[in-house]
């Protein structure tokens, strides 16, 4: 056959030795506790400082995954690639190195769910072997092979996943949701009183990191360089690999410190599981899941916002009690997935996808994005999802992401907690002002901001079960008057005794559930449809 990548050697040369081998060393050349290829610390080593800049026109008419094309447009990227290859495409990575986009529905969850087909070791990719992607490569903390379950298959992959989520299964979720309540109303402490903020960097941002560093069991590590160190370690940047030491150099202190002395949380979980984890392999899960965890949810809180201000189908529904607010991240998950790629899958062996022939050694990269978008699954974009969860937001088959449903309810939670303290939410800009920057594995907006009426900022060290006896109003979102800039308001519900917060008194405000469930009638002489009302709601948050 013809190589769709001339500019390279071609598919019918030599294989990726196995994985493992001692000729080559591959699995052996990272350094000790950083999660970084040799030659590379604190950006030291070759390319250091240098970003993934285009080199003139992409080789042979092809398309890249990098640069200003990706960048400006993705999702208009891969509707030119599956008009022009169907729904497997031949892509460039940064440097122009080959691999293969999946942008079909079906064919995303063939090669997901098919491990004997499609590996996720990294260690088959002819790349390392011919020396394209280099070890300072600026994917590299993605693609660097590490003992962990996302590079392994088989017996090895059960071993490492069973630990991962076992210790996921331990997670108390109604105490995870007093976190999120705290650290939200701790979040909105910091801009009440202006009246205006940027959604993204003063809440979205920084929401996810404080309730996985809690989980996690290093809440003293938070802080602004983690959250920045997080987002950039991904996205194939020049300093990607400095970021991605500063991460693994604070997961490698908290794995010492819990061998020493455990406590109830995620890292002494991982520590003394039965599978018996090296010390290694728990800092390097710590931060698979870590990492995973806060981008997806960091993009899905800042997505979900915006459709919330500006999108009038979407406000409509919602405020007409027709989507519940976990619906509603749900359909975000269809029209804008945390992540838009996850890089990536390696053949096993010659074989052939959407008519694609794909070689041993190949790389390939799951378009979460465009399947999501697929015209055989999506015939019109704009039909609602409601109750779908067939998006591939999380991944698929076996390498499927343990961690959703954290993910879900720190968005479901903390937009719930943030609209109820600032129920007056209006974009302070026109939604053509927004601004988004793409990489190769997200699309991140890149300021989303507001205005709303300042207010005191509230109590938030009291203890769990302070009750204020203040009634607090419901949010409801309106649809926006054509021409209008979308605003948000609210309307009171009836005085009803609020659930127990967590030391949140917020003058009051009362936990609404979301969802059609209407406010049982209270009735002289009967305080049972009070009870069963906080009930509910306490159930909601998690109290």
């Amino acid at each position: 056959m013809t190589s769709p990548f001339p500019h390279r050697p071609g598919p019918d040369g030599h294989g990726a030795p196995p994985p493992g081998c001692p000729a080559h060393g591959l699995h052996t050349g990272g350094l000790p506790g950083t999660g970084l290829p040799p030659g590379r610390v604190n950006g030291a080593g070759p390319g250091a400082g240098s970003g993934p800049v285009p080199a003139g026109p992409a080789p042979a008419g092809l398309r890249r995954l990098y640069g200003p094309e990706a960048e400006n447009d993705p999702m208009g990227l891969y509707e030119k690639l599956r008009a022009e290859h169907g729904s497997v495409a031949p892509v460039l990575l940064h440097g122009d190195v080959p691999a293969w986009l999946v942008l079909g529905h079906s064919e995303n969850l063939h090669m997901t769910r098919t491990p004997s087909q499609f590996s996720r070791d990294s260690r088959r990719w002819r790349a390392l072997h011919d020396g394209s992607a280099p070890p300072d490569h600026p994917l590299a903390p993605i693609f660097t092979w590490q003992p962990i379950c996302v590079f392994a298959d088989g017996a090895d992959h059960e071993r490492l996943r069973g630990a991962v989520t076992d210790s996921i299964a331990r997670i108390d979720h109604r105490g995870v949701r007093r976190y999120i309540n705290r650290y939200s109303n701790r979040l909105v402490n910091e801009f009440c009183q202006a009246g205006r903020a940027d959604l993204v960097s003063s809440f979205a941002e920084h929401l996810p990191m404080m309730v996985m560093a809690q989980i996690i069991g290093m809440p003293e590590e938070y802080n602004e360089r983690l959250v920045q160190a997080a987002r950039d370690m991904i996205k194939g940047t020049a300093t990607a690999n400095e970021s991605n030491a500063y991460v693994m150099a604070a997961l490698t202190r908290l794995v010492k410190r819990r061998r020493i002395a455990p406590e109830e949380d995620f890292a002494t979980w991982l520590t003394q599981h039965p599978a018996g984890l090296t010390d290694d392999e728990v800092s390097q899960h710590l931060r698979l899941v870590l990492i995973a965890a806060y981008e997806t949810t960091a993009n899905l809180i800042a997505n979900a916002l915006r459709m919330v201000l500006t999108d009038p189908r979407f406000r409509a529904q919602l405020s007409g009690g027709h989507m519940t607010l976990p619906e509603a991240v749900e359909q975000t998950l269809w029209d804008e997935p945390p992540f838009t790629t996850i890089f990536g899958r390696w053949a096993v062996g010659d074989t052939e996808l959407g008519g694609q022939q794909i070689k041993a050694g190949d790389a390939l990269v799951v378009g979460i994005a465009a399947a999501n978008v697929d015209p055989v699954v999506r015939p019109d974009l704009n039909a609602s999802m409601q109750g779908n969860r067939a998006h591939l937001a999380f991944s698929g088959g076996p390498h499927e992401c343990p961690g959703q449903d954290i993910g879900r309810a720190i968005a479901d939670t903390g937009i719930d907690a943030l609209l109820l303290r600032l129920p007056d939410l209006q974009l302070a800009v026109e939604e053509h002002e927004l601004r988004w920057s793409a990489a190769l594995m997200s699309r991140q907006l890149l300021g989303l901001p507001v205005t709303f009426a300042p207010r005191p900022p509230q109590d938030v060290t009291g203890p769990p079960n302070a009750i204020s006896p203040v009634p607090r109003p419901r949010w409801q979102v309106e649809s926006p008057s054509p021409g209008t800039v979308p605003t948000a308001a609210y309307v009171p519900v009836a005085a009803v005794p609020p659930a127990a917060g967590d030391g949140v008194p917020d003058g009051g405000a009362e936990p609404v559930v979301p969802g059609p469930v209407p406010v049982p009638e209270q009735r002289s002489g009967s305080s049972a449809p009070r009870r069963a009302w906080r009930a509910v709601a306490g159930w909601w948050r998690g109290y």
